[in-house]
């Protein structure tokens, strides 16, 4: 078998298509912050009514820590002194479009506390959507009466999040993953050595399971570049999700939908003649009934796409709150016999979670192989039956 090069290149094309989706619509909160600090202090000069307080019990600290643990980052926090609130990781570049661009490193918001001055304009992230307004030099965010949300600026923001620091590593592994792999197929005549010997067989599997069967011989290879790419894509960023980096990529509705948006495109941008046929005038029903199916017809070409687009987001996000909230379970007992419970049960759900990150993997990709298997099905009709 020879892989060729067209995984590398939609591996970019990927990358470029998530990147400016995800940095524009996520929520940057500091995941790993500790759920007992309190981001702006109740008497500073500048809080808007109704100002973010510090958590009391211990049931509202835990939630506030899940609440951080899902949502997107300005920064990379590994851990921080309670005592002295000194956070221990590294900071982030803020990139945003108003009025000009503004670039300048996430420390100066100091983990939420402080107000950031760019060329004249001040900037701060708000506590209860954690995004980026701008202010005043007070930081003041003023909010709608009935709404109750922001009415600030709030600029277009490309910044650097953890989230994105997870793609680019994801992108930067599959480059170094499957160039290795095909070099080692050049090198030893069709035989894969060192890596490529472990994710050899999940690319036959993806081929001669996914791709052939539901795609067809003729017309799967132009296929299996998107395949691969998204099936290793989602499976590396649902890892990178259950290690303690505290990254939810794939738990982030933004990213689900920029994948979901490839495989539509891709789904009625190769089409053929056929598949658009049996949407707007399906062959084989009566014409008065071919007028009521259209419209729905064609609703499900966007229903495909979006069924993606959740299935994927609702399976990782609900997966750490539950861990999440297990695990808080030992904060709430404080008991050998509770806390023992709560270790085992998060220890298997753990587990669960690795086979849940291949499953989903596995699934988007089926399905993403289905749809392009409708678009490219030739239909031979028999005009007898009609």
């Amino acid at each position: 078998m020879v892989i060729s090069n067209k995984p590398l290149r939609f591996i970019i094309a990927t990358l470029v298509a998530c990147l400016p989706l995800m940095s524009f619509a996520n929520s940057e909160v500091d995941s790993t912050k500790a759920v007992t600090e309190v981001a702006h202090e109740a008497t500073t000069e500048g809080h808007h009514e109704g100002a973010h307080t510090e958590p009391t019990d211990e049931k509202s600290k835990i939630k506030a820590f899940i609440k951080h643990h899902v949502l997107d980052s300005h920064d990379f926090t590994f851990t921080q002194d309670d005592v002295t609130g000194k956070h221990y990781g590294f900071p982030l570049p803020v990139i945003l479009w108003d009025n000009g661009l503004h670039i300048f490193s996430s420390s100066k918001f100091e983990h939420g506390k402080a107000v950031a001055e760019s060329n004249g304009n001040y900037y701060v992230i708000n506590h209860h959507d954690g995004k980026i307004y701008r202010t005043d030099v007070s930081g003041k965010i003023t909010e709608d009466e009935k709404t109750g949300f922001p009415t600030n600026v709030r600029p277009i923001d490309f910044s650097i999040t953890k989230t994105v620091i997870s793609i680019l590593a994801a992108a930067l592994l599959m480059i170094w993953l499957f160039s290795s792999l095909a070099k080692s197929y050049t090198k030893n005549g069709g035989i894969a050595s060192g890596a490529g010997r472990i994710f050899e067989p999940v690319v036959l599997y993806i081929r001669d399971e996914i791709a052939i069967p539901n795609i067809g011989v003729k017309h799967y290879k132009k296929y299996m570049s998107y395949l691969l790419t998204i099936f290793f894509f989602v499976l590396f960023l649902n890892i990178f999700g259950l290690t303690p980096l505290g990254i939810n990529a794939t738990g982030n509705l933004t990213i689900t939908f920029s994948l979901a948006i490839l495989t539509f495109l891709i789904t009625n941008l190769t089409a053929n003649k056929n598949y658009w046929s049996h949407i707007f005038w399906m062959p084989g029903v009566p014409k008065a009934m071919r007028i009521v199916l259209a419209p729905i017809e064609l609703l499900g070409v966007f229903i495909k796409p979006f069924s993606l687009m959740i299935r994927l987001y609702a399976n990782i996000f609900a997966g750490h709150i539950v861990l999440m909230s297990i695990i808080s379970l030992m904060f709430i007992f404080k008991s050998w016999i509770g806390s023992s419970l709560s270790f085992g049960l998060s220890f298997v759900l753990s587990i669960l979670e690795i086979l849940v990150a291949f499953l989903q993997a596995y699934i988007f990709t089926m399905l993403s192989a289905l749809y392009f298997g409708s678009a490219v099905e030739e239909h031979h009709h028999d005009e007898a039956h009609h």
